[in-house]
C-alpha cells in the first residue's frame, strides 16, 4: 500500500467536507434568491399600489375622450392616439410650453448645480463649527415647502407693495410700480430664483460630502506643483465627483422640467396668463380648468417620456465614461 502524505490527506478531508456544505446550500439556493424579493414583497407592493396604478391609469386615460360625461357613467371612451397627435400639432406646444419647460429647466439645473457647488466649496473652507452652522442655516431653505417659499417671492416682486419695487423707485431707477409677472421673461426670471433658492441646499450638501472624501494630499501635491484652486477643481476634485454630480444634475433635470407649484402659484402663472405656461401646468389646466382629463393625461405622458429619454441618455454616457 502507498504511503500517502497527511497533508495530502488532509487536502482530501478539507474538500469532501467542502463539497459536503455546497451540496445542501446548492438544494437551498432557489430559495435563497427568492428570499430578498419576499423580504421587499410588501414595500413593492405598497409603491406599485401608491405610483405604479396611478401611471396605469394616466396611461389608458391618455387613449380616451375622457370628461365629465365619463366620470359620471364611467364608462371609457377611447379615441387611440388622438390626445396625443392633437398635443403634437398644437402651436402652443411648440411655441410656448416646450421653450419654457426646456428653456427654464436647462437654465435651472445650470444655476442650482453652480451656485451649490460654491456653497459646497465654501463650506469645505469652514470649521467644523462654522460648517455646521452655516449648513444648518441653508437646510431651512430646503426645508421650506415650495408654496411658503413661492409666496414669499410674490411678496417680494409685487407691484403695489414689493420690497423690490419700492426699491428701485427709491434709488430712482423707477418712476411707477411695474408688475414683473406680466412679462414672460421676467416671470420666469422670479420662478427661477425662486428655485435655485429651494434647491441649492440639497446639491451644496451632497456635494460637500463628496468633497471631504476627495484625498488632501492629492490636491496639496497639485498646489505644490502651481495648480490654482480652479485647475485643481476641474482636474483632481470634478472627476472624482463625477457620480455625485451625476446624482444631483439627475435629480435637479427631473424636478426642474416638471416643476409646478412654483409656477402655477405665481400671478398669472394658473393659465390667465397662456405666455407662462410649462408642461405641468399645462396639463393641469386643461385636466382641472377643461375637464379635458384624457388630453391633460397624454400631456402628463410626454413629459413622463421625456424625462426618462433625458434621464437614460445621461445615465448610459456615465457608464460609458466608466468603462472607459
Amino acid at each position: 500500500m502507498a504511503f500517502m502524505p497527511q497533508a495530502t490527506v488532509a487536502e482530501e478531508h478539507v474538500s469532501s467536507a467542502a463539497g459536503a456544505a455546497v451540496a445542501p446550500g446548492s438544494r437551498r439556493r432557489p430559495i435563497d434568491r427568492l428570499r430578498p424579493w419576499m423580504l421587499l414583497a410588501p414595500a413593492l407592493l405598497v409603491l406599485a399600489g401608491l405610483l405604479l396604478w396611478p401611471l396605469v391609469r394616466v396611461v389608458l386615460f391618455s387613449f380616451q375622450d375622457y370628461g365629465l360625461r365619463e366620470i359620471v357613467s364611467g364608462e371609457p371612451n377611447f379615441i387611440g392616439f388622438d390626445n396625443f397627435v392633437e398635443v403634437l400639432t398644437s402651436p402652443t406646444l411648440w411655441t410656448v410650453v416646450l421653450p419654457n419647460t426646456v428653456g427654464f429647466a436647462i437654465l435651472s439645473v445650470v444655476g442650482t448645480v453652480a451656485f451649490g457647488t460654491l456653497v459646497a466649496l465654501l463650506l469645505q473652507s469652514l470649521g467644523t463649527f462654522w460648517r455646521t452652522v452655516v449648513a444648518s442655516a441653508i437646510m431651512a431653505a430646503w426645508a421650506m415647502p415650495a408654496v411658503t417659499g413661492t409666496y414669499v417671492w410674490v411678496w417680494i416682486f409685487d407691484a403695489d407693495r414689493g420690497i423690490f419695487n419700492q426699491l428701485l423707485m427709491q434709488l430712482g431707477l423707477m418712476d411707477e410700480p411695474y408688475n414683473w409677472f406680466t412679462n414672460r421673461w421676467s416671470f420666469y426670471a422670479i420662478v427661477l430664483l425662486n428655485v435655485i433658492h429651494h434647491g441649492f441646499p440639497f446639491v451644496a450638501v451632497t456635494i460637500l460630502a463628496g468633497l471631504l472624501g476627495v484625498p488632501k494630499e492629492t490636491l496639496e501635491a497639485a498646489s505644490l506643483d502651481g495648480a490654482n484652486a480652479w485647475r485643481r477643481f476641474w482636474s483632481i476634485t470634478f472627476p472624482q465627483l463625477n457620480q455625485v454630480f451625476a446624482v444631483v444634475i439627475i435629480l435637479s433635470t427631473i424636478w426642474d422640467f416638471k416643476v409646478f407649484a412654483q409656477v402655477y402659484l405665481m400671478p398669472g402663472g394658473s393659465g390667465s396668463n397662456r405666455d407662462v405656461l410649462n408642461l405641468g401646468v399645462w396639463s393641469y389646466v386643461e385636466s382641472f380648468g377643461q375637464n379635458r382629463y384624457g388630453f391633460g393625461s397624454a400631456i402628463a405622458v410626454l413629459l413622463t417620456l421625456l424625462l426618462l429619454a433625458i434621464t437614460v441618455v445621461y445615465v448610459r454616457r456615465l457608464l460609458k465614461e466608466d468603462q472607459l
